[in-house]
């Protein structure tokens, strides 16, 4: 890691820099911590692919869908500002050696059980990017960091969102340019064809033999780009060194027709035994990520990165100049304790220094490594810039969550009361029944057909009540899941609402943010439920009951279609008769479809009180 330079901001969002990790194509790369303590890498857009509006909006898409990703194998997406006047991206750090780094300067090729379970672990890297719609389309081994518990994945997501100016011609990148890494590319990326999951299962395979041997299988980097690509393209690979199942799992991956090559289940199946192997690199290599653990836990905040915070707030580059020590020859005196050159004032003073800095002298002095405490500035006084890419100074992005139990609780009255209408509607209908059986040739039941239409209207006019309260409640539980994870829930909150009222949208839009809700309110990760042993389980029943209320839901639009036919005196007894049978089945399924509309109220409010009181 390499000290921050005069070009390099020393804030990004909420992110405090600590020092560069790289620079390749796309950007910048920097080790940061968070302000609740967390490392993570933030990537800083290059100056140029942030004026391009397609790219953003690429980026924008491919940020949202790489989200989804879970964090087992890969690196996950902590923030993004996509709209920045510089877009940044934060991941969770990754405190280990790209691949690359270990084969070609640490150690040289792994193992055969080694390869085995970096194979494992990359097929599932895989299995949960294409589950989100992405494709990897860089997949190399400077993208795939070396850990204890396995390999990870980064980058995923970045290279499509690159390959929306390939074709610009302005200067950014030539006509018919492709993206990827020449030694590690597909043949449909090299022809310039539709690339699908089975290109990153070729780039898996070249992955693989590059860690079992130490060389690309298709040649050098001085062998030429074009060199390598027409060889990925046509010749068959140098596979020399790597034998028995290895050999055959690398040579199926690099078949030159992706309908050839395996399917990542079927790699997953595979490597099913080999992923979980403990531990599943040599000695030696252990010991060298512990001693890569440790120098990250020494990593310090750079000189002056608090007061340098401010002078990055508005763009990169802006050169953060002095933060402690004398000001300047001619300058202002500085607010705060003077501290000598070169020495990094304590905790409290930092905070001092910073506060003064922004919004004159605080009222008082936080305690002793405390975080800065966020005062309002004096009345009058407009506001300062805000951090590097974020909103406002010490405002939570994207918004704050609000309660939802009181609306829930109304909501769920209401679905009661309308329960309980239905109910005496439906014994309307069996009497009606009864009736119309005893009747003659004649149907002349005026004053019964009366009551049932009265019944009906009053049934249409509680439903009105309460679609209006069901839409503001899934409003507030559709912005409060925005706020516990930013761009994890599709469409917008205006599009959330209206689908509900769209004939086509409500068939699938409302199940889909439904599903994402329930996942991103969840306060424990992949499961419905708490674990034993942590805490209460208020949460009796899992997403079955939510899709239960849902295919009931479409049943009971489809009947209301049905059922729309009115009643006629003097109609004929079979008809009104078939009438009636339909609209009491209409009434049997919205009794049924209230019943699961409260569990699913219940569910979903119950996940969000959860998640709220873990981040109280």
């Amino acid at each position: 890691m390499d000290s921050l330079g005069p070009d390099d901001p020393r804030r990004v969002g909420s992110y405090q820099l600590l020092g560069r990790l790289g620079e390749g194509g796309m950007g910048r790369v920097y080790l940061a911590r968070s302000e609740r303590g967390r490392t993570a890498a933030v990537k800083l857009v290059k100056e140029e692919l942030a004026r391009e509006p397609e790219f953003r909006r690429r980026f924008t898409q491919e940020i949202t869908a790489a989200r989804r990703v879970g964090g087992e194998w890969t690196a996950p997406v902590l923030d993004a500002d996509t709209h920045a006047a510089t877009p940044w991206v934060a991941t969770g750090y990754v405190a280990g050696p790209s691949l690359h780094e270990v084969i070609a300067k640490d150690h040289g090729p792994l193992p055969d059980a080694s390869v085995h379970a970096l194979a494992g672990g990359l097929a599932r890297a895989l299995q949960a990017i294409h589950a989100a719609g992405l494709v990897h389309r860089d997949l190399k081994p400077s993208n795939i960091l070396v850990t204890i518990d396995g390999p990870r994945v980064i980058d995923f997501g970045i290279a499509r969102a690159l390959d929306s100016v390939t074709a610009a011609g302005d200067g950014l990148t030539r006509t018919g340019a492709v993206i990827g890494s020449p030694g590690f590319m597909s043949p449909e990326q090299v022809r310039g064809e539709r690339v699908t999951a089975a290109s990153d299962v070729f780039c898996l395979g070249t992955v693989l033999a590059f860690a079992a041997t130490g060389r690309m299988p298709f040649g050098t980097d001085d062998s030429g780009a074009h060199a390598l690509m027409f060889r990925i393209a046509a010749e068959e690979p140098e596979l020399s060194g790597i034998d028995g199942g290895l050999r055959a799992l690398v040579e199926r991956c690099l078949a030159k027709d992706p309908a050839a090559r395996p399917q990542v289940a079927e790699l997953v199946a595979l490597t099913e035994e080999a992923a979980g192997l403990r531990p599943w690199l040599p000695g030696e290599l252990l010991e060298l990520l512990a001693r890569r653990a440790v120098e990250l836990l020494d990593a310090e905040t750079p000189h002056g990165a608090a007061a340098g915070g401010a002078a990055a707030g508005g763009a990169a580059g802006a050169a953060p100049g002095p933060a402690y020590g004398p000001p300047p020859a001619g300058a202002a005196p500085q607010a705060g304790p003077y501290t000598p050159t070169g020495m990094q004032p304590p905790p409290q003073q930092q905070h001092q220094q910073q506060y003064q800095q922004h919004f004159g002298t605080p009222p008082q002095q936080p305690a002793y490594g405390a975080p800065p405490t966020a005062h309002q500035p004096p009345y009058g006084t407009p506001p300062p810039s805000p951090p590097y890419g974020q909103t406002g100074w010490q405002t939570p992005r994207p918004g704050t969550p609000r309660p939802i139990r009181p609306l829930a609780t109304a909501l769920q009255v209401l679905l009661g009361v309308y329960t309980a209408y239905v109910c005496l509607q439906a014994v309307q209908e069996l009497s009606l029944i009864g009736k119309l059986s005893d009747a003659g040739s004649t149907w002349s039941m005026g004053g019964d057909l009366d009551r049932m239409e009265n019944l009906t209207a009053g049934n249409f006019l509680i439903f009105a009540v309460v679609a209006v309260l069901w839409s503001v409640w899934f409003y507030r539980l559709r912005t409060n899941a925005e706020a516990f994870a930013p761009g994890q829930v599709r469409y917008s909150p205006g599009l959330a609402i209206g689908s509900w009222y769209i004939p086509v949208a409500q068939l699938w839009f409302p199940l889909q943010i439904v599903n994402d809700i329930f996942r991103v309110s969840s306060p424990y990760p992949h499961q419905a439920r708490p674990p034993v042993g942590y805490g209460p389980r208020p949460v009796t029943y899992g997403k079955g009951v939510v899709y239960a209320w849902w295919t009931l839901w479409i049943g009971s639009m489809a009947l209301a279609v049905g059922t729309a036919e009115d009643w006629e005196p003097g109609s004929d007894i079979d008809a009104a008769g078939q009438l009636v049978l339909l609209d009491l089945l209409f009434s049997v399924v919205l009794i049924v479809t209230s019943v699961l509309a409260l569990l699913a109220v219940q569910q979903l409010t119950t996940l969000q009180d959860q998640r709220l009181k873990g981040r109280a």
